[in-house]
């Protein structure tokens, strides 16, 4: 395929993307289960060019940005606080998992070798950080649990490639050691993880430097690729060096960045995620047409390996469910202090967090990096799409009706006891009103801004009112900004009046605009918030 033919078809499917996620959305589906559907179509509709993909590309291209953007708005203390459950899911369930899928595998095939078994186990036990991101943000959820999920999803695929070098190793030499795959593991991810906390560090000084919102912008999405390649390169963890620079860039953006440069990097960060997002789960679809083409369109044998597919998907959910249950109550049970301090959850929390073990693009590109010599390849390529495209739509599809379960159930850790939001605007709206005021006041005792004064007084009346009164003020509130959202539009309207007129220059259009999509963005996320409190 020409690079312009190539380009094309990339286009087209970006388009396709679109208007599919543009109808999950509006059905209530999972934009991911029904992008890898529409692959699955595209990949059987005749006269389509073949899209494949290089799984080293994919891996480079893909993996390190969606990985940071993940990390990025990570909330740290959250992730920390619940650091002890994400390593259990991250590290001990893509372990057993993988263990199980070997046996399994060896099961059906006992010609191949137990290396290769387990290095389709080690391939698709790690659930997917790409699909578990696209399928919550569909989902209310408790935030504990989105913390846990993507915590999870941000670590495992390390776990799981690692695992996936020793097993593809092993089954080409012929040799293998326990001791020294163990060694390596903790290498090979404490020093990746040293890598990315440092140059996330080096990053987020350079960001501070950069006064450009645009450079800094760039700058982060190279900090992406320059963790995950120099990691790489040094034969380390580069998911973990990546999720590790991820961390650091999120808490220290505050510091290191401008306020324009953080909006503007959430605007961007938003869209190429999306655009990186639907192009994967339409790719995992049409790797079917590749699958296909390898076995020559030979039915009989694609449909002798479905047992076995359906038979290892079964095994990662019940593997999922045999490893969650128990450490969700084990622990607690034998450890007073943890049960003080972490009591046991509803049995809807371990229930919906199996559930959501959706596999995804690493997975993929982890089975056709596989050398062409490797025993048994096409079978755990065929293997790996099927389960892959089962949990994501199987899974995917059935997690919203599974997590209606946890409704009015409270997942909560009792740590450190943190300031309310209505708390907090009274801090912040008392440091504006008396700064304000020592500004304004002049020598003679008068105020040079007495309006200014006046409004930085309202609103700190405002906040202590809300804060004892959250309920009462809260619908003032919400009435207030529903007013203000009315008035913004008369004055769009008004602006696009006076413009289509010709009575405005573009310059003062393109400025009035911004303030008042700025007021607008405002008043519209904080009737969202208030409506949904």
């Amino acid at each position: 395929m020409s690079p312009a033919k190539a380009f094309q078809t990339i286009l087209l499917l970006m388009m396709i993307a679109v208007v599919l996620d543009a109808v999950a959305r509006r059905l209530r589906l999972p934009s991911a289960s029904v992008l890898v559907l529409a692959g699955i179509v595209l990949a059987f509709v005749p006269g389509l060019p073949d899209v494949e993909f290089d799984p080293d590309f994919v891996m480079v291209l893909f993996l390190p940005p969606l990985l940071l953007s993940g990390a990025y708005f990570t909330v740290w203390p959250d992730f920390r606080a619940n650091l002890r459950i994400i390593l259990q899911l991250a590290v001990g369930a893509v372990v057993v998992t993988t263990l199980l899928v070997g046996v399994v595998t060896h099961f059906f095939f006992p010609a191949l070798p137990w290396a290769a078994c387990f290095a389709l186990g080690a391939i698709i036990s790690p659930p997917d950080a790409v699909a578990a991101r696209a399928v919550l943000d569909h989902l209310n959820v408790p935030p504990r649990i989105a913390v846990l999920l993507e915590g999870e999803s941000l670590i495992n695929d390390a776990s799981g490639l690692v695992l996936f070098r020793f097993a593809v190793a092993a089954a080409l030499t012929g040799t293998f050691s326990a001791g020294a795959a163990a060694g390596s593991f903790v290498y090979v991810s404490v020093v990746g993880v040293g890598i990315g906390l440092a140059l996330g560090w080096i990053c987020a000084s350079v960001a501070g430097r950069l006064t450009d919102a645009r450079l800094t912008v760039v700058w982060t999405f190279l900090s992406a690729w320059a963790a995950y390649l120099l990691a790489d390169s040094l034969h380390l963890s580069g998911v973990l060096a990546t999720v590790a620079c991820g961390l650091v860039l999120g808490r220290l953006q505050h510091q290191a960045m401008n306020a324009a440069a953080r909006v503007q990097a959430r605007a961007v960060w938003s869209v190429v995620t999306f655009v990186m997002e639907a192009l994967v789960f339409v790719l995992v679809g049409l790797a079917l047409r590749g699958v296909l083409h390898r076995f020559a369109a030979d039915w009989g044998t694609l449909l002798s390996l479905l047992p076995m597919a359906a038979a290892i998907f079964a095994v990662l959910v019940l593997a999922r469910f045999a490893w969650i249950f128990p450490t969700a109550y084990i622990p607690r049970a034998l450890i007073p202090s943890l049960r003080a301090r972490d009591p046991y959850p509803p049995a809807a929390v371990p229930l919906v967090m199996s559930w959501a073990g959706m596999r995804g693009v690493v997975s993929l590109a982890a089975a056709l990096s596989l050398p062409d010599q490797f025993p048994g390849r096409d079978i755990i390529l065929f293997v790996t799409f099927c389960v892959v495209a089962a949990t994501i739509v199987a899974l995917g599809l059935t997690l919203g009706p599974v997590a209606r379960t946890l409704a009015g159930k409270e997942f909560l850790l009792r740590g450190v006891e943190t300031l309310s939001e209505e708390a907090v605007r009274v801090e912040i709206a008392r440091a504006e009103f008396d700064a304000i005021r020592m500004h304004s006041l002049g020598a003679n005792g008068e105020h040079a801004h007495p309006r200014l004064v006046e409004q930085y007084g309202h609103r700190l009346s405002a906040a202590e009112e809300h804060a004892l009164a959250k309920e009462s003020h809260g619908e003032r509130r919400l009435q207030h900004y529903r007013a203000v959202l009315i008035a913004v539009e008369a004055g769009r309207r008004k602006l696009l009046e006076l413009f289509n007129s010709g009575r405005i220059h573009d310059s003062v259009m393109h400025r009035l605009e911004a303030e008042l999509d700025r007021e607008e963005l405002f008043a519209a996320r904080v009737v969202e918030v208030t409506e949904s409190a």
